[in-house]
């Protein structure tokens, strides 16, 4: 096709969307992720989280193969699902360590892989690109959503226009939570409301007191901040709330009624 002016058209496209769900541990986020529409779930080694519930799932993916396997499995076969799972990215990243250590000779560490100071996390994005490669695919000729779990660590941040200050970042390396932030159409942070408290210890000091506001329930966050990851491409994404309670079907309607 030559690039003339009968080659051009809308570029608006309603596709499925890839979403990055992040929090701390066993806050409900494989909970809200397999209450999306039809899931199917490929979970990582060392994952429990879709264990008490109700949802299609691929056997446990030990090694870098047998989750293209099971990626190549939703490629290729005929079924219903509608949305893709995968439970964790951070169990994944050893997985995917361990095949770019096996490809680079078998090193005992990818800190060593061509001479160290991290040329082994760049190489490991190889692996990283095939895995979304095949998300990707799936995405495409299946119409699938894709939804990734990702735990969150907390990190120091060195903002240059202000003080250094503590915010969550995906629990992996920053090679490879860069590339799938970019990736990604849209980012969720989930965790419980909670307030700090100050309480009077006397002699002039006071003792920081945690206390949960949400009734012990966690709530959505779709919206960037200093503190959290969040927010996604389009003006749909924009006009979502930033904050609603943890729940599918409240997400996918707020979403629904800002792409109107």
């Amino acid at each position: 096709m030559g690039f003339n002016l009968d080659s051009i058209k809308n570029a608006r496209c309603d596709r499925p969307r890839r979403i990055i769900v992040a929090g701390p541990p066993k806050v409900g986020k494989s909970t809200f992720a397999c209450s999306a529409d039809r899931p199917i779930v490929i979970p990582m080694k060392g994952e429990e989280g879709i264990d008490d519930l109700n949802v299609e799932s691929f056997p446990v993916c030990e090694k870098f193969g047998e989750l293209l396997e099971a990626l190549g499995t939703v490629y290729a076969d005929k079924h219903e699902f509608k949305t893709l799972v995968l439970d964790s990215v951070s169990a994944l990243e050893p997985i995917i360590w361990d095949e770019t250590r096996r490809i680079n000779g078998g090193v005992d560490s990818i800190e060593k892989i061509n001479g160290g100071y991290g040329k082994g996390y760049t190489e490991a994005l190889k692996q990283w690109r095939e895995v979304i490669g095949g998300l990707d695919a799936i995405r495409k000729e299946r119409g699938m959503t894709i939804l990734l779990i990702a735990h969150v660590k907390v990190v120091k941040f060195a903002d240059p226009m202000l003080e250094p200050y503590d915010q969550y970042s995906f629990d992996i390396n920053d090679k490879a939570s860069a590339f799938l932030r970019r990736w990604a159409d849209g980012l969720l942070f989930v965790r419980r409301k909670i307030v700090v408290k100050k309480d009077d210890a006397g002699f002039n000091q006071t003792h920081n007191r945690p206390v949960d506001i949400g009734a012990g329930q966690p709530f959505l966050y779709t919206q960037e901040r200093p503190a959290h990851p969040g927010g996604g491409r389009g003006v749909a994404w924009s006009k979502l709330p930033y904050e609603m309670p943890l729940s599918w079907a409240a997400f996918s309607e707020a979403l629904a009624l800002a792409n109107a």
